[in-house]
């Protein structure tokens, strides 16, 4: 790999292309880096790259592009001539991840199971949405829409057991405890890895169900200006803007993202068989601009700081008078703000040192599109924004990653983390409460075909004092299998308002009495899977078993007396850990190269839920879902044609044993893009294609539980160009 580089002052320039090894086509946009270092840039619109001012020394020189096997030299001088030719691979396994353990390794070669959904694959799905392509393109996930969100589940358990990541940093902000997705701008998104589990030893908490960590692209262009315009039905328009900035050692990011959609009903009609106005997908328009500034004063050091700016609007049917309960009194309005700083520094290929903060305020409004006058004779205006709720989130991660001799790579860490939230119509007062971690890992390989990664989190809590979590991974490799078993402990602390919840109510003439619990313990898990792959130049093969005991889950707990019903109180509650539950089942993913272009794939889950005291299932759990997807691409001289189609088959979603279930159905999408060779240094790619292939939609009264949102069939096209030097 890297020999140490040597303290001469001299400098060498390191110029070269990188081609399709069969076609010898120019790959634009391949990344070339310089290994153990911050050096690095990708090719332009002839495959050509340039290296300037690097510090002379022993490097090895790496060259890596979606869909084709990484390619590796090493250098030591100047080199004008260098040609990278790299070989498409069928199977892409050879692509960088680092969700599984906190580190970059291979996906082939990672002792803990992570899934990976590409760049290529959302576009190739024509996939706008973060929601789009967890449904469409993995089967463990589940959506289910409701007056108060989206509800998200994963093989059985609710997302508030789900940790959302960006860049590897935990993405806060949700609605009724569902994290707002709408943030995401999928403009910028690399990759999306899924480590499935509990995973809190690496993540801390909330990281029960497992992770989502959305990878966005950096840049390495000297320049590159990308738009990408899209049209869709219920007149649905997404506008994203790239601009790239790499000029020696300072590069800028910025990206801006415009979504808006006029909504959609199902129904016009209530399950109580009432007419009514509202829709199950609303009106809205949101924007969202984000900003990177990256200097490396060195080529071991980097630092960078950066922002992001998000507001969403939500437009309702307004309720004519107080009689009329049609439509709304109010809209929505969302509002977002993000702010990080750190930086990273290389000790050659064999050691770093990363410190990274990052701070968070999200917030939203009822805004009222009407009078109202309660019956204390007080008036909220037409216009008037109420907060309704308003969480920031502050941290601070210390880490360091050190090779120990050929056999051990260990990480280290420390985190500072503090939540607050001001929920006035749940909590008295504001609120807030910290958070102190050490964790440890060691990725041990004790031949060359076992590996071993055991691995801890120790917490100190503000509020329930000291947690600790752990973890071991395991990986031997036979041939063209990999086997690979694990445990791994997970915690989900108690929210602020579960600790400090209260709130009085009267309802028909009923008054109700909630209080939190400040001496909550988190709710905590075991997590158990053995997974088996197999893995040939033409086909991949994944079996996937686990058990996830989950115990301590917090649930409500009636202190009505006798006393509360004499003073008129119907009902008071409060918080307590009190059940527990299981999920188990069985993840298989498929994915093949047939020939002549054409590739198949898919997957299927299994989920077994349920409480363990009541046997009754988990709510919002589906036991049978799937994915097909069937890929065509065909390039000529200029011009390259990829067509693919795309199915989700989810079975029946328990909601709640007082409800019908949510029901079953089947969507497919077709797609086709459309590439052409560059004209000077720019770009054209069209996309088009339908959503819902066969038009089926669930138009049930409203209110009534939907597996799927669709409309019908609707169409879709966008247009990209791309300005890159």
């Amino acid at each position: 790999m890297l020999a140490l580089v040597s303290t001469s002052l001299g400098q060498i320039t390191l110029k070269g292309r990188v081609i399709d090894a069969k076609s010898g086509k120019a790959l634009i946009g391949a990344n070339v880096r310089l290994i153990g270092t911050s050096i690095g840039i990708a090719t332009n619109n002839k495959g050509e790259f340039i290296l300037e001012k690097v510090p002379e020394g022993a490097y090895t020189l790496r060259a890596s592009y979606s869909g084709y096997e990484v390619s590796s030299m090493n250098i030591n001088s100047s080199k004008s001539d260098i040609l990278f030719k790299l070989k498409s691979s069928l199977i892409n396994l050879d692509q960088v991840v680092v969700s599984g353990t906190g580190t970059h390794r291979r996906l082939k070669d990672s002792p803990v199971p992570v899934e990976v959904m590409t760049a290529s694959d959302i576009k190739k799905g024509g996939i706008s949405t973060i929601e789009d392509a967890l449904v469409m393109l993995n089967p463990s996930f589940s959506f289910r829409p409701t007056a108060m969100g989206t509800n998200m589940t994963l093989n059985g358990m609710k997302g508030d057991y789900i940790l959302i990541l960006v860049n590897g940093k935990k993405m806060t902000g949700d609605i009724s405890g569902y994290v707002d997705l709408s943030r995401i701008d999928m403009g910028r998104v690399k990759r999306i890895e899924i480590l499935k589990g509990a995973a809190s030893s690496l993540y801390g908490s909330d990281a029960i169900a497992g992770v989502i960590n959305i990878i966005t692209d950096q840049p390495h262009d000297a320049l590159n200006i990308m738009s990408t315009t899209r049209f869709g039905g219920k007149g649905s328009f997404i506008e994203n803007i790239n601009t790239d900035i790499n000029v020696g050692k300072f590069t800028s990011s910025t990206s801006y993202q415009r979504r808006q959609s006029d909504g959609w009903q199902l129904s016009k009609i209530t399950e109580d068989s009432v007419p009514t106005r509202r829709k199950v997908s609303d009106k809205f328009h949101s924007d969202i601009v984000n900003q990177r500034f990256a200097f490396d004063p060195s080529k071991n050091l980097n630092i960078y700081v950066e922002g992001s700016y998000f507001t969403k609007e939500i437009e309702r049917p307004v309720n004519k008078d107080a009689k009329d309960l049609s439509g709304f009194d109010y809209d929505m309005s969302y509002e977002n703000y993000t702010i990080g700083l750190g930086g990273k520094y290389l000790f050659g290929n064999s050691a770093y040192i990363s410190l990274d903060v990052n701070a968070n305020n999200y917030e939203y409004y009822k805004v009222y599109t009407r009078d109202i006058i309660s019956k204390s004779d007080t008036t909220t205006h037409a216009g008037e924004e109420i907060l309704t709720k308003r969480q920031r989130y502050l941290s601070t991660n210390l880490k360091g990653v050190f090779k120990i001799g050929k056999y051990n790579k260990i990480s280290i860490g420390s985190e500072y983390v503090k939540d607050y939230l001001k929920n006035p119509t749940d909590l008295t007062e504001s609120k807030n409460v910290y958070t102190l971690a050490l964790y440890a890992q060691d990725e041990i390989r004790i031949l060359k075909k076992l590996q071993l990664v055991p691995g801890f989190r120790y917490i100190y809590h503000e509020t329930f004092k000291n947690k600790f979590t752990p973890k071991i991974a395991a990986m031997y490799s036979l041939g063209e299998f990999n086997f690979r078993l694990s445990y791994a402990a997970g915690f989900k602390a108690p929210l602020l308002t579960d600790l400090y919840y209260y709130k009085e109510a009267t309802k028909k003439g009923k008054q109700t009495i909630t209080i939190g619990n400040p001496d909550l313990k988190p709710e905590k898990s075991n997590y158990y899977s053995f997974n088996t792959e197999y893995t040939s130049k033409y086909c991949n093969i994944s079996v996937n078993g686990y058990i996830n005991d989950l115990r301590d889950v917090i649930a409500t707990k009636d202190l009505t007396t006798d006393e509360d019903k004499a003073n008129g109180i119907n009902s008071r509650t409060t918080y307590e850990n009190l059940n527990k539950a299981r999920t188990q089942g069985v993840d298989i993913s498929v994915n093949s190269y047939l020939g002549a272009g054409f590739s198949l794939g898919g997957g299927y889950s299994y989920v077994d839920a349920r409480d363990r005291k009541t046997k009754i299932r988990l709510e919002e759990s589906t036991r049978h879902s799937g994915t097909i997807r069937a890929n065509y691409i065909h390039e000529w001289n200029n011009y390259r044609l990829n067509v693919n189609l795309n199915g989700r088959l989810q079975g029946k979603k328990f909601v709640k044993s007082t409800e019908k279930d949510a029901p079953k159905y089947q969507i497919w999408n077709l797609t086709t893009n459309h590439s052409f060779s560059p004209v000077g240094m720019f770009l054209f790619e069209i996309n088009a294609g339908i959503e819902n292939l066969f038009d089926y939609s669930q138009n049930l009264p409203y209110g009534s539980n939907l597996g799927t949102l669709s409309p019908g069939r609707t169409f879709f096209a966008s247009l990209t160009i791309r300005f890159k030097k």
